[in-house]
């Protein structure tokens, strides 16, 4: 039917064939990039901010043709980018693109329900409720869990700190102080300071040679700031690190907290969905003690940008700490198996963020996840030993997961000339464009890390990665 008024057409209110042109059109160009994937350069952004103010422009008063939209997009823009979707990803901590979600967004979008109270739509809002329990029972929580899905681990992390300052430090709380390893992502210390706590209140413990937090150094520290009349509350273990992958002494992390009172919190946005390989749920032991858990589905479930989630062993904490009303919201429900999102999170109007898991799950299951994560596993191992049967190059940290972080160290090469070496190395491995690596600082200097975590990443990619670094390697030593 023709949407049309006095003056002609709505165009906000395109027509049955108009929509299916619009999504037919743009679902070609998707499929096409999909389907090239592979032959895509890992990275390329050379020129990017030339790009960048080239294709900056005025608010446009009239429209143009769509193929002339999705040309500038996908020629130009789309192009120039880190290609986070593709195979030769290796780099910070891969995000999925993993098209089922895709398409639950498209559907979500659509239909646009509003999820944010559960009197608006109860089944969708029960649909994202289910997809939480689940993730609460991936973690080992019990049924008493609750959480949200959010925009990613910094908003999670930010909401567990809030959550955790509400329950263990008083109105008047300056005094509380937050332990971190000095291997913690940077999310948590910000979430410190935007839930009002100083920056001194941030407490980096230092790590040891597998760069995982020292439970001696810990308790000295939590013991001087009591002696000192601060108010320790909250300890975090990292479930893989961003740096390296590393996973904290996560049961003597338990032990410890529950011994000086502290709110236990796991930061596994990285490594918590490897918790459904039998590997990684053995490596994470511990993590299903901890008061609070950040899990990030658009790393370890392939999922688009855009999805983290909280999971909060006692789901009443979340009430307790976000609980707020209005007289124009609708009544809210008060069934124990039920969830009102707003009375447990910052957010009020949000995305349907649930049908980007859920609709996936409910197609493929879940074994393809569990799958896919077991074969990373098994690939990065492959790689890391690879790389330790080719001298010079050295491990610097072994994969516990599927991150390790590694460096190419000839003999008597040290220092800042040793720390160049692996600079030139990683930009000729990756000027290569089959893969893209990326680099971190550790006590022992510049070292390249390398993270199999992307759907799409198989055991010819990880092979041709292995053959671009030692060629290089060996390039470079022959000089």
């Amino acid at each position: 039917m023709t949407r049309e008024n006095e003056t002609g057409r709505y165009p906000l209110e395109p027509s049955a064939a108009e929509m299916r042109q619009l999504v037919e059109a743009v679902l070609a160009r998707l499929v096409e990039h999909v389907e090239t994937l592979p032959e895509q350069p890992a990275a390329s952004t050379e020129g990017g901010a030339a790009l960048a103010r080239a294709l900056s422009g005025p608010l446009p008063e009239t429209g143009r043709p769509l193929e002339e939209v999705l040309d500038l997009l996908f020629a130009r823009a789309v192009p120039c980018s880190f290609n986070t979707a593709g195979p030769g990803y290796l780099a910070y901590i891969p995000g999925g693109g993993l098209f089922h979600a895709a398409v639950a967004r498209l559907l979500a979008d659509t239909v646009n329900r509003y999820i944010g109270v559960f009197a608006a739509a109860p089944a969708l809002s029960q649909l994202e409720a289910d997809v939480v329990r689940w993730l609460a029972g991936v973690v080992g929580f019990p049924a008493s869990a609750r959480g949200m899905l959010t925009s990613g681990g910094s908003l999670a992390n930010f909401t567990a700190v809030v959550t955790a300052r509400r329950e263990r430090l008083p109105e008047q709380f300056l005094a509380g102080t937050l332990y971190v390893s000095d291997q913690t992502h940077h999310s948590v210390g910000k979430a410190a300071l935007l839930a009002g706590f100083p920056a001194a209140a941030v407490r980096a413990v230092p790590s040891d040679a597998r760069c995982r937090i020292r439970l001696d150094a810990l308790a000295a520290m939590v013991a001087a700031d009591r002696a000192a009349g601060r108010q320790p509350f909250f300890v975090v273990g990292n479930g893989g690190t961003t740096n390296t992958g590393a996973v904290d002494p996560l049961p003597e992390l338990a032990d410890f907290a529950a011994r000086e009172g502290l709110w236990f919190h796991v930061d596994a946005a990285y490594g918590g969905f490897f918790a459904l390989t039998e590997r990684g749920r053995a490596t994470l032991a511990g993590m299903e003690r901890a008061d609070s858990v950040i899990l990030d589905p658009h790393k370890g479930m392939f999922l688009p940008y855009g999805t983290g989630a909280l999971v909060v062993r006692d789901g009443t904490a979340l009430y307790r700490a976000h609980s707020f009303s209005a007289d124009y919201l609708p009544p809210s429900q008060e069934e124990a198996d039920l969830v009102d999102f707003h009375l447990i999170s910052p957010e009020l109007s949000r995305p349907n963020r649930g049908l980007g898991l859920w609709l996936p799950l409910q197609v493929l299951g879940i074994a393809p996840f569990r799958e896919a994560l077991d074969e990373k596993l098994t690939l990065a191992r492959w790689l890391a030993d690879e790389l330790a049967a080719t001298p010079p190059f050295e491990l610097v940290t072994e994969p516990e997961l599927s991150l390790f972080a590694f460096r190419l160290h000839p003999p008597g090469v040290e220092g800042e000339a040793l720390d160049a070496l692996n600079r030139e190395l990683l930009a000729r491995v990756n000027a290569r464009n089959r893969v893209h690596l990326t680099p971190t600082i550790l006590d022992c200097g510049y070292v390249l890390r390398a993270c199999v975590l992307s759907f799409r990443t198989h055991r010819d990619r990880v092979e041709a990665g292995l053959a671009d670094l030692r060629a290089e390697a060996a390039a470079l030593l022959a000089r």
